[in-house]
């Protein structure tokens, strides 16, 4: 019975997020209503007893126990971007028997092992499969009743939540004592109006979200943070590739070099976190550009990024809000803790995000504290929300599976290790699908869609 499925969406607070959260599950009960059935709960997880770490999930498997542990049998968990044929998703559902324990979803792998998750399964990554949040996943109740103690009662192996899909697959099974993830093909990530999901019980919307005109080239300021040993070799690349679609932009260095040119801040660099850095650059945008100017990007010198696709996503928030964007990672959630940006996929700022972290007087607890850490931690204490958007990546293309990135038209990627980064630049993130490199025309396997 369609009551039965308890729909949990991956929502989120900022307006843009909570609205198409809203409209999902409109959409979801209009439906069941359509059909004559008694309504399914749906829940959006930004809603939801304002627990700091709820994104990711396991925080809240003791409440869905004992809120829903006798009446339903299913979880259904869904981005606000799936979107859902109830109908199919009753079939679907009906074929596996609620009463054992199921873990379902559209199977992700990585193709070879990677840091983002600690280099797991080494010998043959392919082996453990996760799942495609984009196509909606399942807990049978049986298996969320099973780990509704368990959560309370064992210590997570990591403090960090860097790749939630992954760790929630690792959790569920366990070291081999729990289920694997099942495949289910009608759980599917292709966009609506593709001609392929007549058998599908899910879809994806969105590949790059576009509400109405790009913001303009000189509404985002774009801060490069460097240093001098890196002027010879990752600021070429830079000026190589994306440099181009910036109408403003800076180089901040420990080193005044004139053929950049950079602009020497004050700050030695460090070996470890750059929070003295990355405040004196917050300190500059407030006090010395142009107070009409409502975004500023923080990016690494070894950042690859799309400023042509960034000026179409940010026309999906509102400046007037204290935005704070990028790829979310947690830190301690299970025990309160806080969620942030991590700075190498880049961080975005609208201005008045910036002016009430300053005027908090939250600080770096030292100049070589990790800066995109002291951020999170700063805005969580604000109560300003992190907003979280997969565009962006902290790693490679390499480094996530071909599959998750198939429902994407990415924003950034980060770091040159292993990699020509000029070909990644012109392979993924160009905004035309020919561009001339060397004198030769490179054409490349992503286009605007």
């Amino acid at each position: 019975e369609l009551k039965e499925i308890v729909f949990i969406i991956q929502s989120q607070s900022n307006s843009f997020h909570s609205k198409r959260a809203e409209d999902l599950k409109r959409d979801i009960l209009k439906q069941a209503a359509d059909l004559g059935k008694e309504l399914p709960t749906v829940q959006l997880i930004h809603q939801m007893d304002g627990h700091e770490g709820a994104w990711t999930i396991l925080p809240l498997m003791r409440d869905f126990s004992v809120t829903y542990g006798r009446n339903s049998s299913w979880i259904f968990f869904c981005e606000e971007d799936t979107r859902i044929q109830v109908v199919k998703l009753l079939e679907t559902l009906g074929r596996f028997d609620g009463s054992k324990e199921w873990f379902l979803g559209k199977a992700l792998y990585d193709e070879e092992s990677t840091i983002i998750h600690h280099y797991a399964f080494a010998e043959n990554p392919t082996v453990f499969k996760f799942p495609d949040f984009a196509a909606g996943w399942a807990l049978s109740i049986p298996l969320v009743n099973k780990h509704s103690t368990r959560y309370s009662n064992v210590q997570l192996a990591l403090d960090f939540t860097i790749d939630l899909k992954h760790e929630i697959a690792l959790y569920i099974w366990q070291k081999g004592e729990g289920p694997h993830l099942t495949p289910v093909p009608e759980f599917c990530t292709d966009d609506v109006n593709s001609y392929k999901v007549d058998h599908c019980a899910t879809t994806f919307s969105n590949f790059l979200p576009l509400c109405g005109e790009p913001v303009k080239k000189e509404d985002v300021f774009v801060a490069v943070k460097t240093c001098r040993k890196f002027h010879g070799d990752r600021i070429p690349v830079v000026k190589q590739t994306w440099e181009r679609e910036a109408a403003l932009i800076e180089y901040y260095s420990d080193y005044a070099d004139i053929s950049i040119p950079t602009i020497d801040l004050g700050v030695p660099n460090t070996d470890r976190g750059h929070c003295g850095k990355t405040f004196a650059i917050l300190e500059r945008f407030l006090n010395h550009s142009s107070p009409r100017t409502p975004w500023l990007v923080i990016v690494d010198d070894d950042t690859l990024i799309s400023i042509f696709r960034l000026r179409k996503l940010l026309s999906c928030y509102d400046p007037n809000e204290p935005v704070f964007l990028g790829e979310r990672y947690g830190y301690g959630l299970g025990t309160g803790g806080y969620s942030y940006i991590t700075g190498g996929g880049g961080m975005v700022f609208s201005r008045i995000a910036v002016q009430k972290l300053l005027a908090s007087k939250c600080r770096c607890y030292s100049m070589d504290a990790p800066d995109d850490m002291v951020l999170g931690m700063c805005f969580s204490g604000l109560g300003i929300p992190i907003t979280h958007s997969p565009l962006f990546h902290q790693a490679r293309p390499m480094d996530y599976p071909k599959g998750y990135l198939s429902h994407q038209i990415p924003v950034s990627f980060h770091k040159h290790w292993n990699i020509d980064p000029v070909k990644v630049y012109f392979t993924w993130l160009a905004p035309n699908t020919e561009q001339s490199l060397n004198g030769k025309k490179v054409g490349y396997n992503r286009e605007d869609l």
